[in-house]
Protein backbone atom coordinates (compact mmCIF):
# COMPACT_ATOMS: atom_id res chain seq x y z
CA UNK A 1 0.00 0.00 0.00
CA UNK A 2 1.82 3.25 -1.23
CA UNK A 3 -0.11 6.20 0.77
CA UNK A 4 1.29 9.71 -0.27
CA UNK A 5 0.73 12.66 1.80
CA UNK A 6 -2.22 15.52 0.50
CA UNK A 7 -3.63 12.64 -1.60
CA UNK A 8 -6.87 11.50 -1.24
CA UNK A 9 -7.42 8.23 0.42
CA UNK A 10 -10.77 6.00 1.10
CA UNK A 11 -11.69 4.52 4.62
CA UNK A 12 -11.58 0.96 4.96
CA UNK A 13 -14.06 0.83 7.62
CA UNK A 14 -16.96 2.82 9.72
CA UNK A 15 -15.57 5.74 12.37
CA UNK A 16 -18.80 5.81 13.78
CA UNK A 17 -17.17 8.24 16.41
CA UNK A 18 -16.85 10.69 13.75
CA UNK A 19 -20.20 9.38 11.48
CA UNK A 20 -17.77 8.60 9.02
CA UNK A 21 -18.47 5.26 6.74
CA UNK A 22 -16.19 2.74 4.83
CA UNK A 23 -15.67 4.36 1.24
CA UNK A 24 -15.91 8.18 2.61
CA UNK A 25 -12.83 9.61 1.20
CA UNK A 26 -10.44 11.96 2.98
CA UNK A 27 -7.17 14.12 2.67
CA UNK A 28 -4.14 12.24 4.33
CA UNK A 29 -2.26 15.29 6.10
CA UNK A 30 0.36 13.13 8.26
CA UNK A 31 1.82 9.49 9.38
CA UNK A 32 2.13 9.68 12.80
CA UNK A 33 3.49 6.87 15.17
CA UNK A 34 1.44 4.94 17.95
CA UNK A 35 2.88 6.52 21.29
CA UNK A 36 2.56 3.44 22.99
CA UNK A 37 4.16 1.67 19.95
CA UNK A 38 0.98 0.00 18.40
CA UNK A 39 -0.06 0.89 15.56
CA UNK A 40 0.84 3.67 13.75
CA UNK A 41 -1.66 6.55 12.91
CA UNK A 42 -2.85 8.45 9.77
CA UNK A 43 -4.02 12.39 10.07
CA UNK A 44 -7.34 12.70 7.99
CA UNK A 45 -8.56 16.28 6.98
CA UNK A 46 -12.35 15.28 5.81
CA UNK A 47 -14.19 17.63 3.62
CA UNK A 48 -18.01 17.61 2.53
CA UNK A 49 -18.95 17.75 -1.33
CA UNK A 50 -18.52 21.32 -1.93
CA UNK A 51 -14.80 21.29 -0.02
CA UNK A 52 -15.76 22.83 3.20
CA UNK A 53 -13.17 21.10 6.21
CA UNK A 54 -15.34 19.16 8.26
CA UNK A 55 -12.88 16.97 10.42
CA UNK A 56 -9.58 15.93 11.32
CA UNK A 57 -9.44 12.51 12.79
CA UNK A 58 -6.52 10.07 13.43
CA UNK A 59 -7.28 6.71 12.46
CA UNK A 60 -5.14 3.55 12.40
CA UNK A 61 -2.81 3.16 8.92
CA UNK A 62 -5.36 0.09 8.69
CA UNK A 63 -8.21 2.07 8.07
CA UNK A 64 -7.66 4.19 4.95
CA UNK A 65 -6.36 3.05 1.40
CA UNK A 66 -4.93 4.56 -1.77
CA UNK A 67 -7.49 5.60 -3.70
CA UNK A 68 -7.91 2.93 -7.16
CA UNK A 69 -8.83 3.76 -10.88
CA UNK A 70 -11.69 1.39 -10.55
CA UNK A 71 -13.49 3.53 -7.87
CA UNK A 72 -15.93 5.84 -8.12
CA UNK A 73 -16.56 8.81 -5.39
CA UNK A 74 -20.23 8.80 -3.82
CA UNK A 75 -22.90 11.67 -2.19
CA UNK A 76 -24.34 10.65 1.11
CA UNK A 77 -25.68 13.39 3.82
CA UNK A 78 -24.04 14.08 6.42
CA UNK A 79 -25.37 13.82 10.27
CA UNK A 80 -26.05 17.05 11.64
CA UNK A 81 -23.40 15.93 14.68
CA UNK A 82 -20.29 16.03 11.64
CA UNK A 83 -21.69 19.72 9.77
CA UNK A 84 -23.45 21.46 12.73
CA UNK A 85 -23.90 24.69 9.69
CA UNK A 86 -26.11 22.22 8.17
CA UNK A 87 -29.63 23.28 7.61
Amino acid sequence: MQLELYKEVALTRDIAAENLQKGDVATLIDIVPHPLGGEDGAVLEVFNAVGDSIAVIVVPLSAIAPLQPNQMPAVRLLERSVAPYIK
